[in-house]
């Protein structure tokens, strides 16, 4: 799956992983006749993702673990805030913290601790705690994946204060929305980066009963702080690929999900038109192809122009996407009409075309050369390219196996090859690959989109993990300094300047070429549940693997 991070942690984020095994269904025992739990399963919710076998790891800060390939560790560990994704720019609900509150330009957050939270396994939990969290993930660079510059850290009472360089303007969700970890279970841990922590212990509903590596079974918990959910249990079942896990969902084995499938109105919903639903918002992050900028000759921004000019957008979005994700159109790559207020004046109404001609001039006049068909570089070396993505994920796939065919009218030969998820994450953090399909952040604006691409405070040498973004070694000074004027100003028209300028050398020069809008959405079953996310009551993104997916299930009720 991949997710958006809190993310396909997006998140987030992803749709689909590979696997070897063929997997069972997403409950213990046969279905009934409507399809999900069988007949004496009442109140259980099954959720299906299409991952592959998964580890027993449910270590909450590793975007390569189960509980966050699954989604299952937000109903273990809580946040301080519930923000909702579809709509960042609203309010926030109270959840591990009762107040919150920012002070001199965002580079200061106080936060009040809840009283009445408990752990799963009887301890009290306290501000100390969020304390200890925090300076967890300050002395644990692995475990700190959005990046986040913590400086002072203190505790005086029920409140927890902490202090930033620079401002945190628009990192106030990814610190509000930060897990919470029992301080006398991860104090003893002698390496958190690596530590499975196959017994979790949170404040959230559930805990988890057992592991297999198809299938995860959480059960609700009576003694949780809030009012207790509805669903009793919840069955987690990592699916072989994305046709398996569309099955399980056409045939209700499964009820909720997060999954590319192709012809969806008559692969699913026709099914049992009554209750397959789906919802697929769309933030402001979008897909698209990274460029490791850090090999040749994709160091080279008039190459990287070329491969832009000749990437057939719309064919992906038809045949990669079945429609189901929204087409990118403007130069920009910030998804619209979303992103439309946020178009800079020389780029409102530039829409991506394909056009072979202007990408071979692009490349003249850089000296490369067309010899028999073949491109070669002004040192005369053809240009070629390894096009990588996991097994199983087919709409990647296929939009790889699109832009093979597209970079080929220029001249470049270019090969898909398939890996496993984990070799694949690896890879991607490491820069190990020359081209990848991969998601962005998202968030209430283009600049996570454009942090995540161009942040040159994430830039990691190659070999090196890099895990919070800016997997293709992008190095532009006026880039990070366009994104440090953003995230430090004051005002809007700083801010204003600095996203146009951002705008500019993404147009010129394209570390990333975007292919779809990325959407948070799930396909979800109401014949046994009801008080889902829509479009009329957007509370919340579907998707099983975003933060929100626990506000979700504190929302359903039984259909009958």
């Amino acid at each position: 799956m991949r997710t958006t991070g809190t993310a396909r942690t997006r998140t987030a984020v992803a749709v689909a992983l590979a696997a070897t095994a063929l997997l069972a269904g997403c409950t213990a025992g046969a279905p009934g006749a409507g399809g999900g739990p069988a007949e004496g399963d009442k109140g259980v919710l099954t959720v299906g993702m299409p991952n592959g076998p998964q580890t027993d790891n449910s270590n909450p800060f590793l975007g390569t673990s189960a509980g966050t390939s699954l989604g299952y560790r937000h109903m273990i560990y809580e946040p301080l805030v519930m923000v909702n994704g579809v709509r960042p720019a609203e309010e926030g609900k109270p959840w591990l913290a009762s107040e919150w509150k920012w002070a001199d330009n965002y580079r200061k957050l106080t936060l009040t601790v809840q009283d009445g939270p408990t752990w799963s396994d009887g301890k009290e939990f306290s501000a100390g705690d969020v304390e200890f969290t925090f300076r967890l993930l300050k002395e644990n660079e692995a475990l700190n994946t959005n990046a986040i510059p913590y400086d002072g850290i203190s505790r005086d009472g029920d409140t927890v204060e902490l202090t930033f360089p620079e401002s945190q303007f628009v990192n106030q969700s990814k610190i509000l929305t930060t897990f919470v970890v029992p301080e006398h279970i991860w104090s003893e841990v002698k390496n958190p980066e690596t530590w499975p922590n196959k017994k979790p212990v949170g404040t959230g509903p559930y805990t988890l009963k057992s592991f297999t590596p198809q299938t995860i079974t959480l059960t609700a918990r009576d003694t949780y702080w809030q009012e207790e959910p509805k669903v009793e249990e919840l069955r987690y079942t990592s699916y072989n690929d994305n046709n398996a896990q569309t099955t399980a969902l056409a045939n209700g084995t499964c009820e909720w999900s997060f999954v590319f499938t192709p012809d969806y109105e008559k692969i699913y919903v026709a099914k049992d038109p009554e209750h397959h639903k789906l919802w697929f918002p769309s933030g402001l992050g979008v897909h698209g192809l990274w460029f490791n900028t850090a090999k040749k000759p994709f160091d080279d921004p008039a190459l990287r122009r070329a491969i832009n000019h000749v990437v057939d957008r719309e064919a992906i979005h038809v045949r990669a996407q079945a429609t189901l994700y929204p087409e990118i159109e403007s130069v920009t790559g910030i998804p619209l009409p979303a992103g439309e207020p946020f178009i800079a004046p020389e780029y409102r109404g530039e829409k991506q075309k394909v056009d072979v001609e202007a990408a071979k001039r692009e490349l003249k006049e850089a000296g490369y050369t067309l010899d028999g068909g073949v491109l070669k570089d002004p040192a005369g070396k053809p240009v070629t390219m390894t096009l990588t993505d996991p097994a199983g994920w087919s709409d990647y796939l296929t939009g790889l196996s699109i832009i093979k065919d597209n970079v080929k009218k220029i001249g470049i030969e270019a090969k898909v090859r398939t890996q496993t998820v984990d070799a694949w994450t690896t890879a991607m953090n490491e820069g190990d690959f020359d081209a990848s399909l991969h998601w962005t952040n998202s968030g209430a604006t283009p600049y996570d989109m454009y942090q995540h691409v161009m942040d040159g405070g994430l830039y990691q040498p190659l070999g090196k993990a890099s895990p919070g973004g800016n997997f293709g070694r992008f190095r532009d000074e006026a880039a990070t300094e366009a994104l440090k004027e953003y995230a430090g100003a004051s005002d809007e028209g700083t801010r204003t300047e600095a996203l146009n300028e951002l705008q500019r050398i993404m147009v010129e020069e394209v570390p990333l070429i975007a292919t779809a809008a990325a959407p948070i959405g799930a396909e979800y079953s109401t014949r046994n549940w009801v008080g889902w996310p829509s479009e009329s009551d957007p509370y919340a993104p579907p998707q099983p693997t975003q933060p929100n997916s626990l506000d979700v299930v504190l929302h359903l009720r039984p259909a009958s």
